[in-house]
Formats: structure tokens, sequence, C-alpha cells
């Protein structure tokens, strides 16, 4: 795959989907021949991102899709995952770390996202979410 700005992937729902997810990662992180450590954060908030996208936003309809982009500004990795769900409130969401939740199977995709990445942001009622990693530390 040849990587150009603004690169844009467009996946239907279906789990085995990931793997396409996993190759824009590799492909982007040697493209910009970025260090193991932020190459292991961006390859678990993306997919968790395109996790909760599949899961909870699309319900996993595999007639509705999830769009992956990605684009380098001012030496900020950014990827924006969007999908076609009705959106959620992302401003009021139960502590993954509360121990009343800590035995609950899910719930830390959004938690890895915000602890993973450089900053972490919704858009359009929380169907998009953008991903920002900083190139330079």
């Amino acid at each position: 795959m040849v990587l150009a700005e603004n690169q844009k992937l467009l996946i239907p729902s279906k789990s085995e989907n990931m793997v396409l997810v996993e190759k824009l990662v590799d492909d982007v992180c040697d493209l910009f021949d970025i260090k193991e450590e932020i190459y292991g954060h961006i390859l678990v908030a993306l997919t968790e991102g395109v996790n909760n996208a599949l899961q909870h936003g699309n319900k996993a309809n595999p007639d509705k899709h999830i769009t992956v982009t990605f684009k380098v500004k001012n030496d900020t990795l950014y990827f924006t995952v969007k999908d076609e769900g009705i959106g959620f409130d992302f401003n009021n969401l139960p502590d993954p770390t509360d121990p009343a939740n800590i035995e609950k199977p899910t719930g830390r995709g959004i938690f890895l996202m915000k602890h993973l990445s450089d900053k972490v942001s919704f858009e359009d009622k929380g169907t998009k979410v953008i991903l920002e990693f900083k190139l330079k530390k």
C-alpha cells in the first residue's frame, strides 16, 4: 500500500476487517519511522477506537461502514475513526478503574485510548473520534 496524506480506509463493520486497520498502522509507522513504543500505543488505541465503532456505533451491522483516516501535521499524527451510528454521551462514561467496574469485561476502550494517545477528542455526537500522537517527544 502506498500511503498519501489523508489516506482513507473504508471498511464494512466486520471483525475480520480489523486486520486492515492493523496493516494501516504498520504502514503508517513504517512510513514515518515511528518508535516501537509509540507504535504499540497507536496500534492499541486505534484498534480500540475501530472496535468501539464496529460494536457500539454500528452494532456490528456489516451493511454499515467505518471510515479510518490519517494525516500528519506539525509533527503530530492524527487518526480519525467515524462510524454510522447515532453517537453516545462521551462526557458521561463509567470509570473502568472503579471497584464496581473492575470485573466487567467491557468499558475500557476509551480509557485506553485516552491513556495511550496524546489527545482524544470526539465530534458528531461521538460518532467520530480523533486520536493524536506526537511524533517527536
